[in-house]
């Protein structure tokens, strides 16, 4: 089952999230995760799809956390699906798929045309579920980022 999450998931959420920050080498920080997650939730500044497995339908195992912006290029909003993460013991069972699939559904509400993601070059699972779930490697930009400290 997939639904948007609330306030009252952050605690399931938060530890799922950390996991998903460790994965990409970051310090594991429950605190800090939890405020950024409650922030996000609070202000409606990102949508956040959980996954429950349908034997434990208490127990959070997926999530989706996706921003929505604006492309000059497309003139038309462009979902961000920024992190993606299903709980390892959770994993293969299609989780992935429907947190997906719940977020072309929720671009099509929003009458957007893009999805877009970014994963490691390392993370070959996922790139093997993106391009199953029909996302192309974009080839022809590349993407920079700068840190401001």
């Amino acid at each position: 089952m997939i639904r948007k999450a609330n306030i009252q998931d952050l605690d399931q959420l938060t530890n799922l999230f950390d996991q998903y920050v460790v994965f990409y080498k970051n310090p594991s920080n429950y605190e800090k995760h939890y405020a950024y997650l409650k922030e996000r939730l609070e202000n409606n500044e990102a949508v956040i799809f959980v996954a429950y497995d349908d034997a434990y339908p208490d127990k959070i195992i997926g999530f989706a956390l996706i921003y929505i912006t604006f492309s000059s290029l497309a003139l038309n909003r462009i979902l961000i699906l920024n992190d993606l993460f299903v709980d390892p013991s959770a994993r293969k069972k299609g989780i992935g798929e429907q947190l997906i699939t719940q977020t072309e559904a929720f671009a099509k509400e929003l009458g957007s045309p893009t999805i877009r993601l970014r994963t490691a070059k390392n993370n070959n699972a996922a790139q093997k579920l993106y391009h199953k779930m029909g996302f192309v490697r974009e080839d022809y930009l590349y993407s920079y980022d700068l840190t401001i400290l």
